[in-house]
């Protein structure tokens, strides 16, 4: 089931028809406290990056039906801000050379380390998302993106994967109301199904505010009746 949303969060777009490098790409990153989503052909990565607003991309140029750089050509002529990583065989010089003049913001030669590609992504997202910060600041909150965690007061939280990838969002999203639909997407991406309700979103948000309180923090996290959650620092 797909959802319209176009909300900003740390969420990842891994285009690659190759199986085995697509889900070690997936793995390795969701267990960076990415949300990752995939494509493994041209038709279902332009339905995403027409739907969805992503972070980063990371574009395979060869795709069985149809060049990645056609991908990048429709996030620019949309006005897409989404951070873009090519990926292709070493020595396709040319491949590098057109992907950056068309507005590729990095290049990365295959085969490479997956830790080199977690900076690469990390450097894109503080440059486009965080103006080049590597930490986020709300009252008394500090949030480090590059290390993902949270501290209050110098206090390091215990919050799970899911906790953090919420309050980093709200964050991102400070003083607007995000819908309990746009959460669940966020949060779940592709594996998120059409939802009876929305009661794990509640006890989600319920779990963060109850932490960052008895961490000395205020109430930040505001419930919207009948519109979804928002955080407001005063």
């Amino acid at each position: 089931m797909w959802y319209f949303v176009k909300k900003r969060g740390l969420k990842l777009l891994i285009i690659e028809d190759e199986f085995s490098l697509r889900q070690s790409m997936v793995d390795f990153l969701t267990a960076s406290s990415y949300l990752c989503e995939s494509a493994s052909n041209f038709q279902d990565a332009l339905e995403k990056i027409e739907l969805y607003e992503y972070d980063c991309i990371i574009l395979d140029i060869m795709l069985p039906d149809g060049s990645g750089l056609n991908l990048l050509k429709s996030l620019k002529e949309n006005n897409k801000s989404d951070g873009v990583i090519i990926i292709s065989a070493k020595g396709a010089l040319d491949d590098k050379i057109r992907g950056i003049e068309m507005g590729a913001d990095d290049y990365l030669a295959k085969p490479f380390h997956l830790s080199e590609l977690a900076v690469r992504i990390a450097a894109i997202i503080r440059r486009k998302s965080f103006q080049g910060k590597s930490h986020m600041t709300l009252g008394n909150i500090i949030i480090d993106i590059q290390g993902k965690r949270v501290t209050v007061e110098n206090k390091e939280l215990d919050l799970t994967q899911k906790e953090y990838q919420l309050l980093l969002y709200l964050a991102i999203n400070k003083n607007r109301v995000l819908s309990k639909n746009a959460i669940a997407q966020h949060l779940w991406g592709d594996d998120m199904d059409f939802p009876d309700n929305y009661d794990f979103i509640y006890a989600h948000i319920k779990n963060l505010r109850k932490k960052l309180v008895a961490a000395g923090t205020e109430d930040c996290i505001r419930s919207i009746y009948g519109e979804g959650y928002k955080m407001q620092i005063t």
